[in-house]
């Protein structure tokens, strides 16, 4: 198990270009699947998940050439379907929550889909009953195996129904997209996610030769088509690690320049921590972070205390609560973060804690961080990963702290963000990776 050690105290200076967007390469790739035709993707990141996706898509028969880093020509012309009932494959899938994903493109286009129960973050209940829900309203018959942890969904031909969410989920929403493109008539999904991942999906289908409308909408209508082609696709750079970048130079008082960040498809992520009281400026595409020594939490109107809580699109992404939370240790004034989506994903607020953080842990889903406002410097320590967002927003607390900290499982941190201790070490970090 691989570790960081961090020396902290160090103020960064310099460029950082944002990676594709993970959350988004992981829906494109499995879009793949619906054509027998060459699809280009561009500006897929080089992290540990895209790259297992990528090596399930090669076992299942899918041809897969490499153009550079982060481009790829992939061919799904012979999928080999009985791969998906191998040890092999069960193997790969349930290490990757992600590969979910593949089964809206397997039911569309072969008539049947295979999933064991898929791994990820342990970050609390992530149910799939959306991505199957949807599937038996387009026609499928649904199967699971409770010994095996096996799912399976088949249709000789899935029909075009109205579908209405129980829950605005991105990757249930994209599958289900991802099914509908090529069932027979129209498909309206309301209470459908709507984030910028989803409407990446639909314009590269849309390409393929898909007829989907109401794109950035909670409700998006499709007319199916009979078949799909090839397409040029390139992924938006990754919101979540833009957000990251933001909270590290607060943290940090470090001069950064976030290029090239795709500023009309961050939604309220920029206002969010303006009201944290970071400074920020858009420079043509580039987001302008200048060193701050001090930053203030901002109020409600009636001068109650900020309350920051996620929702899906157009709302505060789930995914940035965790920097949310460690930014709002050094600031001045007080922030409740209230994670309303996932039960566990606050838990790691104990090492903050240790470090010398000031954190009202009000139950699984709400926390009360009163800011330091830089009296008092963070202090390093020893910890462990438990997830890809808790992780990255460890290793900004440990930058911003006095001492060594040392972080374990940092595996976890690969799968979301490419390369974090190069780059980070290019503006004048401190971390060194250990075996």
């Amino acid at each position: 198990m691989a570790s960081f050690e961090i020396h902290g105290g160090k103020k960064l200076s310099g460029e950082l270009t944002p990676q594709g967007a993970k959350n988004e390469a992981l829906q494109i790739l499995c879009a793949v699947l619906l054509t027998p035709e060459k699809v280009t993707i561009a500006n897929l990141p080089d992290i540990i998940d895209v790259n297992k996706l990528i090596s399930l898509l090669q076992a299942m028969g899918v041809k897969i050439e490499k153009v550079e880093r982060g481009t790829f020509v992939f061919q799904a012309k012979d999928v080999n379907l009985d791969y998906l009932k191998t040890e092999d494959f069960k193997k790969r899938a349930s290490g990757l929550r992600g590969s979910v994903m593949i089964v809206g493109p397997l039911l569309a286009r072969f008539g049947k889909g295979f999933m064991p129960k898929p791994g990820g973050d342990k970050i609390g209940r992530r149910r799939l009953d959306t991505h199957f829900e949807g599937f038996i309203k387009l026609g499928a018959k649904f199967n699971f195996d409770s010994q095996e942890h096996f799912y399976t969904v088949e249709a000789s031909k899935l029909k075009g129904t109205y579908i209405h969410l129980d829950e605005a989920s991105v990757t249930g929403t994209a599958n289900i997209i991802l099914a509908a493109v090529l069932a027979k008539g129209k498909t309206t999904i309301y209470n459908a996610a709507c984030e910028p991942y989803i409407q990446q999906l639909c314009k590269m289908l849309n390409a393929m030769g898909a007829k989907i409308s109401g794109i950035s909408s909670n409700l998006i209508t499709i007319d199916g088509v009979k078949e799909l082609g090839g397409c040029y696709h390139r992924i938006l750079p990754d919101m979540i690690e833009i957000g990251s970048f933001i909270g590290l130079a607060a943290m940090t008082q470090s001069e950064i320049t976030i290029k090239d960040v795709s500023y009309s498809n961050l939604g309220i992520i920029p206002q969010t921590f303006q009201r944290l009281g970071i400074d920020m400026e858009l420079r043509g595409d580039d987001l302008y972070i200048p060193s701050q020594k001090e930053y203030a939490i901002d109020t409600f109107i009636d001068g109650s205390i900020l309350t920051v809580s996620d929702a899906p699109w157009p709302g505060f992404t789930p995914d940035l609560l965790s920097i949310v939370l460690v930014v709002a240790t050094q600031a001045k004034g007080s922030v409740l973060v209230h994670q309303k989506m996932f039960e566990s994903r606050l838990f790691f607020v104990d090492k903050l804690i240790d470090m010398g953080a000031q954190i009202i842990l009000c139950d699984p889903h709400r926390a009360t961080v009163i800011g330091l406002n830089k009296t008092q410097n963070l202090r390093g320590i020893q910890m462990t990963s438990p997830d890809i967002r808790a992780g990255v927003s460890l290793l900004i607390a440990a930058l911003s702290a006095d001492g060594k900290s040392l972080i374990h499982n940092i595996e976890q941190i690969d799968r979301g963000y490419q390369d974090i201790d190069i780059r980070l070490n290019n503006l004048g970090a401190d971390i060194r990776r250990l075996s």
